[in-house]
């Protein structure tokens, strides 16, 4: 059975309807609308303990589910955090960590592991000790998920270093069977079963999101808030809504209804930085994604951003990015034919 990697969209937990879309009025809602995570590839691990795996840090989201056994999660900063059978995390901005089953083991890197096709986008890692009791291997589901926005979007920048499923059971009890489907799944090895839990992994990572931002984001909650007011809440919104327009200081201004000094105050207060780096770093950041996901051409970036040559596009990108839109397009066609390559000869490999 041939899995297809899947678009897993959190606006789909709201209403989605031109007509809602047209009667939105609550602008926090509307950036959620358009944030979206996009399952890259996964990987179906059975592992017989001690072992150690270390996780490189990445652009993308890292998700865990724990079928069967207990590990340790260790991240930089983070005290070490326990993960028993059912258990699910979300680790939305990637930073390198190690899943351990005890202090003293030794680490391997996750590239390093042999890995073995189960269809387009999972592969099967099993670095076991045939006993005969294999039920004392660990068994973890694990995946690379992308934010369609990237790490752009001002909420996965504002998320927790680690998102666990356990604080939402209570108040999201539909997630159960979903964790339930998912030990099932892994433990029986039924035809398409990977393709199956490929589906269920997008679905519990973007609860995860859900269930934070329900609950006031954190510490981010002073953000939210003032994304509420409902005057500068527009104007993010509409940013985000139309990146390539031609947005000057009076036009945001008049979409708050207010003098462009009352209103430039207003938007670093909230955000950090000026409405123009703003709008530049949302244009360049989602040109990155159109390049590595889309493989879109400069032109076409260049022209759908607002830009009226390639060269002015470029040295934007260059000063926000860090390198020309060239070499950032050459980067993500070679990540796309190394992978081609790596899985005709049976070996998946994750970039």
């Amino acid at each position: 059975m041939k899995c297809k990697t899947h678009n897993v969209i959190l606006s789909a937990m709201f209403d989605r309807s031109s007509d809602s879309a047209k009667n939105l009025h609550d602008p926090v809602s509307e950036l959620l609308m358009g944030m979206r995570l996009r399952g890259a590839s996964y990987g179906r691990l059975q592992l017989s303990p001690p072992f150690g795996i270390r996780f490189p840090a990445g652009p993308e989201a890292r998700f865990h589910f724990v079928a069967r056994g207990k590990v340790l999660l260790r991240a930089p900063g983070e005290a070490g955090r326990e993960l028993c059978c059912g258990d699910a995390v979300l680790l939305p901005r990637g930073e390198v960590h190690e899943i351990v089953t005890g202090p003293h083991v030794q680490i391997r890197d996750y590239e390093s592991y042999t890995r073995k096709p189960l269809c387009a986008d999972v592969a099967a890692v099993e670095a076991c000790i045939k006993t005969a009791d294999p039920e004392n291997d660990t068994l973890i589901f694990t995946g690379r998920m992308e934010f369609e926005l990237d790490t752009l979007h001002p909420l996965v920048g504002l998320m927790p270093q680690i998102m666990s499923v356990g604080a939402l059971i209570g108040r999201q009890p539909e997630l159960m069977p979903l964790l339930d489907a998912m030990e099932r799944e892994m433990g029986e090895e039924r035809v398409g079963s990977a393709g199956i839990l490929a589906r269920l992994a997008d679905v519990v990572a973007a609860s995860i999101v859900r269930g934070w931002v329900e609950c006031g984001c954190g510490d981010a909650t002073g953000w939210i808030e003032a994304l509420r007011d409902p005057r500068l809440g527009r104007v993010i919104a509409a940013l985000h809504r139309e990146p390539g327009r031609n947005w000057t200081l009076a036009d945001m201004a008049e979409e708050m209804g207010s003098s462009r000094s009352v209103f430039a105050k207003r938007f670093v207060e909230v955000t950090g930085v000026t409405p123009q780096r703003y709008v530049l770093a949302l244009r360049m950041r989602l040109a990155e994604q159109w390049f590595r996901r889309d493989k879109l051409s400069i032109d076409t970036a260049a022209r759908r951003l607002g830009f009226g040559s390639q060269a002015a596009f470029a040295r934007a990108f260059k000063r926000v990015v860090g390198e020309p839109p060239g070499q950032t397009r050459r980067k993500a066609a070679t990540g796309a034919e190394n992978g081609k390559k790596t899985r005709k000869n049976g070996a998946a490999r994750e970039i």
